[in-house]
């Protein structure tokens, strides 16, 4: 089986592919991230995950290299990402609460032997429960979400912020969307099963 690598430092999007039970190694991409840079939310997760797999072309040359990045859009179709601080994490959680969001997450698979690449992307969207200012200072407190988009672990005690969740693959809100990188690996040969 060719290498295959994943761009990304994550342990969420680690654990993610690791339940499709097929050797990989993760790197962290050689792409510093522009979130700002004003295209369309599904646009900019190809262009990110695209961007984080074609950084480790040199490093892995014959190797399938999987790129993947999220972001999410509020109520009023901001592109908001990481909030890197527990204070910006509070902040996102207030604006989010009682309202529903929709999550964006771009995965490509790029052939560092051909430069074939094939991207796509997934939406989940989510709705949050009316939340106290506690109930938000106290989660942020516990799970410290700042390394995620929508300042919330969904796979963790972030499952008690919502109210709903609706779309085609959990996974996606986690950020690596199995479903599609099943399919996308399946056109460069490679079958999970």
């Amino acid at each position: 089986m060719r290498p295959i690598v994943l761009a990304s430092t994550s342990p969420y999007r680690r654990q993610l592919l690791k339940q499709l039970e097929i050797p990989f190694v993760a790197d962290a991409p050689l792409y510093k991230e522009e979130m700002d840079i004003g295209i369309a939310p599904e646009l900019l997760v190809k262009h990110l995950a695209y961007h984080k797999a074609i950084s480790l072309r040199e490093l892995y040359p014959e190797a399938l290299i999987i790129g993947s990045d999220q972001v999410f859009v509020d109520p009023r179709n901001k592109i908001l990402g990481k909030p890197g601080t527990p204070s910006r994490a509070i902040e996102q959680l207030r604006t989010m609460a009682g309202k529903s969001h929709t999550f964006y997450t771009g995965v490509t698979v790029y052939d560092a032997s051909t430069g074939q690449s094939v991207s796509d992307f997934a939406t989940y969207t989510v709705t949050l429960k009316a939340l106290t200012d506690k109930q938000i200072a106290q989660y942020v407190q516990r799970e410290n979400p700042v390394d995620c988009a929508g300042s919330f672990k969904i796979e963790g005690l972030g499952i008690a912020l919502m109210q709903s969740m609706e779309g085609e693959d959990y996974t996606s809100l986690i950020g690596l969307p199995l479903i599609k990188l099943v399919e996308i690996l399946g056109q460069f040969g490679v079958e999970v099963l």
